[in-house]
């Protein structure tokens, strides 16, 4: 099949484009054109690569639709608008499946667990709130209009390459060299708010997985996550035990620990990743398509913090 994978050189795409190609398809890489994939593979000089930006070109829906794909890959689709006009582009070509990734971000404060993917979502911010009327505009058109859709919402995406979310809940790789030096660090509260990481590897395993049972994934929103979830006092025991140190872990009510860290921005982006604290289920994902995920949330991490070691970002004694 023609494969049109947009956004393709980045964290889900490194690894969904070699693995597209690798299952014989005719693979369309669309990308700003402004990036190298996190890996190297050399599945990617079997990929057509194609220059496209969305931001800045008006007709990038009808260029997509011109392409005349059996499946679209939309990784990098943000706005409401443009899932409209992407749908509406393809409505006039032979697409048989169109998987559009979206967030968990679309969940706003967990009330129970694990969180299904059909539950009600009340988004926190404007970013999840865009992802959940493009997820309910696109159900509509699947049961309306028969518009062939499938919505994949990944965790907090890992993997060799880029920075991840620290066991404080916010990005700063510097977090990761305290703990390699035996250093304290000082949670939030007690600990126990939550992240559901994932290996990119698993996220591109799944939208493969997705395409592969067309029939079942249609009209389906599945969650692309490991199979279990770490709060942040796990996630920092299981860092220090990977240095090979004693734990050294504080607590500070919110308040306090906002303080504490003493940025404003970092303090807003943990709130975000924290205030829902969910564990999102996975259950209809192995049930309809089989998925099985490599990696459990302690790997993920494991394997996105060695490539800090291997990069020299972080360094050990």
């Amino acid at each position: 099949m023609k494969v049109v994978v947009i956004g393709g050189s980045g964290h889900i795409g490194t690894y969904l484009v070699p693995k597209l190609v690798r299952e014989d398809h005719q693979v369309v890489m669309v990308s700003r054109g402004k990036s190298e994939p996190y890996t190297r593979d050399w599945a990617w000089d079997k990929a057509e690569h194609v220059a496209l930006d969305r931001s800045e070109d008006p007709d990038f829906s009808k260029k997509i639709a011109e392409m005349n794909a059996d499946v679209v890959i939309d990784l990098i689709c943000f706005k409401l608008d443009e899932v409209k006009e992407m749908v509406e582009a393809l409505k006039e070509t032979d697409l048989s499946h169109y998987l559009y990734c979206s967030t968990i971000w679309t969940h706003g404060r967990t009330e129970t667990i694990p969180v299904d993917p059909k539950g009600e979502k009340y988004p926190l911010d404007e970013y999840g709130r865009q992802k959940y009327e493009s997820e309910q505009y696109l159900l509509h058109e699947y049961r309306v209009n028969g518009f062939p859709a499938t919505m994949i919402s990944p965790g907090q995406i890992c993997g060799p390459g880029w920075s991840i979310i620290t066991p404080l809940g916010y990005g700063d790789d510097s977090v990761f060299q305290t703990i390699a030096d035996g250093k304290e660090i000082n949670l939030p509260n007690l600990g126990m708010e939550t992240l559901h990481p994932v290996h990119a590897e698993d996220v591109a395993q799944l939208f493969v997985a997705a395409m592969n049972h067309r029939i079942q994934a249609l009209g389906e929103n599945f969650y692309a996550v490991s199979e279990d979830s770490l709060t942040l006092y796990g996630y920092a025991m299981a860092m220090y035990r990977f240095f090979g140190q004693e734990p050294k872990v504080g607590f500070l009510l919110w308040d306090k620990w906002s303080e504490h860290v003493a940025d404003e921005k970092q303090v807003n982006v943990a709130y975000l990743h924290l205030a829902r604290s969910g564990h999102f289920s996975i259950d209809n994902a192995r049930k309809l398509l089989d998925f099985q995920p490599r990696y459990t949330a302690t790997q993920v991490v494991e394997a996105s913090v060695q490539s800090y070691i291997d990069r020299g970002i972080v360094t050990m004694d």
